[in-house]
C-alpha cells in the first residue's frame, strides 16, 4: 500500500513542519503502516489561507462546471473502490462487510452533492413596502474545517467535504490521528486527481495538543464540521461559540432498540446483532441498550445469545470475520472495566468479556438497567445491554432516560403503533421494524440533546453549508417622515 507522510497544502504534498509525529498503526495487529511528521500551527495557517483564496475563484464557476468535476470525482471512487476498502481494513480495522458499508454511503454523498450546485436557490419575498421586492440570494459560507473521525472515516469526512465543496466553499481538513489516510490524505488525493482549484481541499494531519484549538480559533474558518464524542465536541462548540463561528457537530448517542410483545422475535433478534456489532460497535448509532417487553424477554436473550456467539471474529483481512478489532488497546481496557463495573452493580455477563489483542468477543450483559455502567453511558464497543420492561411507557421511559438522542429502532408487528412510540422517544432519528445504523445519502442525519447540533444530508446539509443574504430592491423611491 502507498506511504502517505505528508500534508496536503495548497495543492502541493509537504513535510509537516512540527518536530513531532504521528505513528499511523494497524489496529489488529499494532504494525507501523506509516510515521507522520505532524503539522505544525503555521502549517495550518497556510492551508486556511489557500482555501480562503481559492474558495474566490471556485465559487464563480458555474454549476456545470463544479458538476463535472465532480463526476469525475465518483468516478474516481468507483474506480479506486478495492484501495478504498483495503485502506478501511488496514488503518481502521473495519470487516470487509463494514468497509463496503462505508464505501457505499460515501459514494452515495459525494453523488447526492454533485446535485447540489444547481440547487442553490434564492427566492423573491413580497415586501410590505409599496414597490419594494425583497430578494435571498443563498451564498456559500467561505471556509469549512472539517475534523474527521477515525470509526468511519471516509464516509464521515466525505459526508462533510463532499457538501461543502459542492456549495461553493474551501475546506481544510483534520484527520483523526489514528486514521489519517481514510478521514483525510486519501480524499485529499481524489479531490486532486478529480481536478479541484489548487488550495481548495487541504488536509492538516497534527496533534490536537499543538493544533488542535488553533482549528478553532483561527480567524479565516466560518463553520466547522465535527464527528466524534460529546465531551470533544462540546469544547468544540464553546470554542466556536467565543468566536461566533458555526458548528455542525454530530456527536455521542446511547441508543435503544425496544422490542414490544408484539414484535417478531427472530427478525428483532438480527437487526439487534447487526445494529450492534457492525464495526465492533464503534458507531455513533450503534445499539447500545436492547430493551425488551417481558412477556418476549427470555426468548430474545436466548435466541440472540445464540446468534451473538456465532459470529466470526478476528483479523478483518478475513472476508468471514463480523468483528473486529477496536481501534486501539486503551478502548479494550475501559470497555472491559466498564463490564466488570456493571457486573459489581447487578448486571449478568451472558457472554463474552475477554479480548484478543485488541479484538473484544461480542458481549451481552443482562439485568441492566439505566443506571448501570454500560447502559448509563455510551460504549463505543461490542457489549448490548438487555433491559427487561413490563410495558410500553416504561420502555419509553427507559429510551429517553439517557442526555443522548441520536438514533433508536422499534419493533412490533403493528407499523402504525411503531410510529407512535417512535415519535415518543425523543431522538433525531429513529427506525421502526429496523436496527438504528441508517445513513442515506438524501435524508435528515443528526441528533438531540447532547447527540449533536443541525443536520446532514441532502437539503439539510445545503442548508448548513451556505448563508443566505437579503437584499431589499425599490422599484423607484421611498418617502421617509424625517
Amino acid at each position: 500500500m502507498k506511504a502517505y507522510t505528508n500534508q496536503y497544502i495548497n495543492g502541493e504534498w509537504v513535510k509537516g513542519s512540527s518536530d513531532k509525529t504521528i505513528e499511523n498503526r494497524n489496529p489488529y495487529n499494532d504494525e507501523v503502516i506509516a510515521t507522520i511528521p505532524s503539522a505544525s500551527a503555521g502549517d495550518l495557517d497556510k492551508a486556511y489561507k489557500a482555501a480562503a483564496q481559492a474558495q474566490q475563484q471556485w465559487k464563480e464557476k458555474t454549476p456545470a462546471e463544479k458538476r463535472d468535476i465532480f463526476l469525475k470525482w465518483i468516478d474516481l471512487v468507483k474506480e479506486r473502490k478495492e484501495e478504498i476498502v483495503e485502506w478501511l481494513i488496514t488503518e481502521a480495522g473495519s470487516t470487509r462487510v463494514k468497509a463496503e458499508v462505508e464505501y457505499s454511503a460515501a459514494l452515495d454523498i459525494i453523488t447526492e452533492s454533485a446535485s447540489f450546485p444547481t440547487r442553490m436557490k434564492g427566492e423573491i419575498i413580497p415586501s410590505n413596502t409599496p414597490g419594494k421586492e425583497n430578494r435571498v440570494y443563498r451564498d456559500p459560507k467561505g471556509v469549512i474545517g472539517v475534523i474527521g473521525p477515525w470509526n468511519f472515516p471516509f464516509h464521515l469526512t466525505a459526508r462533510s467535504l463532499a457538501p461543502a465543496l459542492a456549495s461553493g466553499n474551501g475546506v481544510v481538513i483534520k484527520p483523526a490521528s489514528h486514521t489519517p489516510v481514510t478521514s483525510g490524505l486519501l480524499l485529499a488525493e481524489l479531490t486532486e486527481e478529480a481536478g479541484f482549484p489548487e488550495g481548495l481541499v487541504n488536509v492538516v494531519v497534527g496533534r490536537g495538543s499543538e493544533i488542535g484549538d488553533e482549528f478553532i480559533t483561527h480567524p479565516i474558518p466560518e463553520m466547522f464540521s465535527f464527528t466524534g464524542s460529546t465531551e470533544v465536541g462540546s469544547h468544540i462548540g464553546e470554542l466556536a461559540g467565543k468566536n461566533i463561528k458555526d458548528t455542525a457537530l454530530e456527536l455521542g448517542g446511547n441508543n435503544a432498540m425496544i422490542v414490544l410483545e408484539d414484535a417478531d422475535v427472530d427478525r428483532a433478534v438480527e437487526a439487534a446483532v447487526f445494529g450492534k456489532y457492525l464495526h465492533q460497535g464503534q458507531i455513533c448509532m450503534s445499539l447500545n441498550r436492547l430493551v425488551v417487553h417481558e412477556d418476549v424477554h427470555d426468548e430474545f436473550v436466548q435466541k440472540f445469545k445464540e446468534k451473538v456467539e456465532s459470529l466470526p471474529y478476528g483479523d478483518p483481512q478475513d472476508e468471514k470475520t463480523m468483528v473486529g478489532p477496536l481501534i486501539a488497546k486503551d478502548e479494550v481496557d475501559r470497555i472491559l472495566e466498564g463490564i466488570d463495573q456493571s457486573v459489581q452493580e447487578g448486571g449478568k455477563l451472558l457472554t463474552g468479556g475477554e479480548a484478543e489483542g485488541n479484538v473484544l468477543l461480542p458481549t451481552i450483559l443482562t439485568d441492566m438497567d439505566n443506571e448501570k455502567a454500560l447502559a448509563k453511558e455510551e460504549v463505543f464497543g461490542p457489549v448490548a445491554s438487555v433491559i427487561k420492561v413490563s410495558g410500553e411507557k416504561e420502555a419509553i421511559e427507559i429510551a429517553n432516560g439517557t442526555p443522548y438522542g441520536l438514533s433508536g429502532s422499534v419493533f412490533t408487528k403493528d407499523v402504525y403503533r411503531g410510529v407512535e412510540v417512535a415519535k415518543q422517544v425523543k431522538t433525531g432519528m429513529i427506525h421502526v421494524n429496523d436496527q438504528s445504523v441508517n445513513d442515506e445519502a438524501h435524508v435528515a442525519f443528526g441528533g438531540e440533546k447532547q447527540s449533536g447540533i443541525g443536520r446532514f444530508g441532502g437539503e439539510w446539509a445545503l442548508d448548513k453549508f451556505t448563508t443566505v443574504k437579503w437584499i431589499g430592491v425599490m422599484n423607484g423611491y421611498r418617502e421617509f417622515p424625517f
